[in-house]
């Protein structure tokens, strides 16, 4: 008997699309853990689908590593991910290593601490996915915004609860934004200085 994609065991979610399609990352049992649903992370790629290629990514609270994952497999030119969970971001390292993406990098560090500091360097798009209810996507907005980490015109995916509030910085433009159950993500494009 065939499997579908959405019957994927408990414990492991699958990358929907580009060279990596179907393989496996495993999602270990932490609290606050929360994979972006399989629907909503094919949404999110095929609106990304034409800036996708050659893009620097950020992956800010990357959780299982699927959103930086997946912009590798359709083509993104690096991804850098920042995990504070030391297992995680072991477990991140690891599915780097299986998938052979070594274009990938994890920073086990606190994300908003991160983003304190200005940076050399920028990226095209990147993913804010914080724990729900944890009041954070604020203050990385911010932060992201503020620090030189964007590179001009940059796109932001944003997810959050249905019920989270949060401000996003002026300059950051709603481009497509989708409700699936009680999860809201949101595509920005960050206008030009």
């Amino acid at each position: 008997m065939n499997k579908r994609k959405e019957d994927v065991p408990p414990g492991h979610v699958r990358i929907v699309g580009g060279r990596l399609r179907g393989s496996r990352l495993t999602v270990p049992a932490l609290p606050g853990l929360r994979p972006t649903p399989q629907r909503l992370r094919q949404t999110v790629f095929d609106w990304l689908a034409p800036v996708i290629e050659g893009a620097r990514v950020l992956d800010l609270f990357a959780g299982t590593g699927a959103l930086g994952i997946e912009a590798l497999s359709r083509g993104a030119r690096a991804a850098v991910f920042f995990e504070r969970d030391q297992a995680q971001a072991l477990a991140i390292e690891s599915d780097l290593a299986r998938l052979h993406q070594h274009a990938g990098s994890v920073r086990q560090v606190d994300a908003l601490r991160a983003l304190e500091a200005p940076t050399p360097e920028n990226f095209n798009i990147a993913f804010i996915d914080p724990p729900f209810g944890s009041g954070l996507w604020t203050q990385a907005a911010e932060r992201l915004d503020a620090q030189g980490w964007l590179a001009p015109e940059a796109w932001v995916y944003v997810e959050a609860g249905t019920s989270d509030v949060w401000q996003a910085p002026a300059r950051w433009r709603v481009h497509r934004q989708r409700d699936a159950g009680a999860v809201r993500g949101t595509l920005f494009r960050i206008a030009a200085d």
